[in-house]
C-alpha cells in the first residue's frame, strides 16, 4: 500500500485528509458514522478567549452548489474548553488541532499560551479573518501588517505547530501568506469562506439575521485550488487545501496544486462518512498511477 503519511511542522499526519474547523464539532460527534481515528487530523471548531452566543437566527442559508453561513463562532470560552471538552476528545488517536480566534491580539494571547500548556493538542490554526475591532472592524487577515502583528504574537507564547487559516477576501492571497511566513508561521491552511449574501425575493430581505456571511461549498473550489497553487508556489512551509473539497478527486486536485494536506469542511454536512471515503479515494489513485508514497504527487502539475 502507498505511504499515505505527510509533515506539517512538527506534525507527522497519517494521511492527508483533515476536517475543517466549525463542520466537525469536536469530533465525538461523529463517533455513529466512522473511526475519526482514522483521519490525518480533527481541527474543532473555532475558541475565543470568552463564551460567545453566536449570531441571531437565521444564521445558515444554501446558496446554488454552497451555503452561507454567519454562526458568529458560537463556543463557551477556551476554559471551558480545558475543562470539559479536552478531556473527553485528548485520548483520540489522532492529531486534536484547536481553531483560534479572537477581537483583539490580547484575546488571540489568552487562547494560544492557555492552549500551550496542554499536552494532547500538538497545533493550533490561527483564524486571522476575525474582526480587529481596535482597528475599526477590519479583518486581522486583510492587512498584511494586522496579519504579521497577530502571528509573531502568537509565535512568541504558542511553541507548538502554528497553522495560519488565511482569508481569501484580499487582493493579493500569496503576499499575505509570505507574511505570515516570515512572522513565524509553520503552516498556512487556505481558503476560508468568502463574504458573500442572499435575498428572499418574495420577502424582500436578507436571508441572513447579519445580511452577509461566508460561502463555502462547491461554488469556491475553483478560486480555493487557484490560491492554493499560487500559495504553494510562493511559500517554503507547508499549505493546507480547503474549500469545496466534496471527494477524493477534488481533494487530489488540490494536491496536484500544492496542498501538502487538506481539509474536509461542507462536505460533512451532506455525508458525515465522507473523510474515510476520501482517505480510501486518495490511496486508490495512488495505487493506479503506480505512486508509492503521497507526497510523490504534492505540487506536480
Amino acid at each position: 500500500m502507498p505511504n499515505l503519511s505527510v509533515r506539517i511542522g512538527n506534525l507527522v499526519l497519517k494521511n492527508p485528509v483533515m476536517t475543517a474547523s466549525g463542520t466537525f464539532g469536536y469530533g465525538e460527534e461523529f463517533d455513529d458514522f466512522f473511526d475519526i481515528s482514522t483521519l490525518g487530523g480533527i481541527i474543532v471548531k473555532g475558541t475565543t478567549g470568552s463564551k460567545r452566543e453566536g449570531n441571531p437566527y437565521p444564521r445558515m442559508a444554501e446558496t446554488p452548489s454552497g451555503m452561507l453561513n454567519a454562526v458568529g463562532l458560537q463556543n463557551k470560552g477556551v476554559d471551558n474548553f480545558i475543562s470539559d471538552i479536552y478531556p473527553r476528545i485528548k485520548d483520540t488517536d489522532t492529531h486534536i488541532i484547536v481553531n483560534v480566534s479572537g477581537s483583539t491580539i490580547d484575546e488571540y494571547l489568552m487562547v494560544a499560551s492557555k492552549l500551550n500548556e496542554l499536552e494532547k493538542i500538538p497545533a493550533i490554526e490561527l483564524n486571522i479573518s476575525c474582526p480587529n475591532v481596535k482597528e475599526g472592524g477590519m479583518a486581522f487577515g486583510t492587512s498584511c501588517p494586522s496579519a504579521i502583528a497577530v502571528t509573531e504574537a502568537i509565535r512568541k507564547v504558542y511553541h507548538k505547530t502554528l497553522i495560519v487559516k488565511l482569508s481569501p477576501n484580499v487582493t493579493n492571497i500569496a503576499e499575505m501568506a509570505k507574511a505570515v511566513e516570515g512572522a513565524g508561521a509553520d503552516s498556512v491552511s487556505l481558503i476560508n469562506t468568502l463574504l458573500g449574501m442572499a435575498i428572499d425575493a418574495e420577502r424582500q430581505k436578507p436571508v441572513l439575521s447579519t445580511i452577509t456571511g461566508g460561502l463555502s461549498g462547491p461554488a469556491v473550489k475553483p478560486i480555493a485550488l487557484r490560491m492554493v497553487w499560487q500559495v504553494a508556489k510562493a511559500v517554503k512551509i507547508p499549505v493546507i487545501g480547503l474549500g469545496g473539497i466534496m471527494n477524493a478527486a477534488d481533494a487530489i486536485e488540490f494536491m496536484l496544486a500544492g496542498a501538502t494536506a487538506v481539509q474536509i469542511g461542507t462536505a460533512n454536512f451532506i455525508d458525515p462518512a465522507v473523510c474515510p471515503k476520501i482517505i480510501d479515494g486518495i490511496q486508490d489513485y495512488l495505487i493506479r498511477h503506480r505512486n508509492t508514497d503521497v507526497n510523490e504527487i504534492i505540487g506536480k502539475i
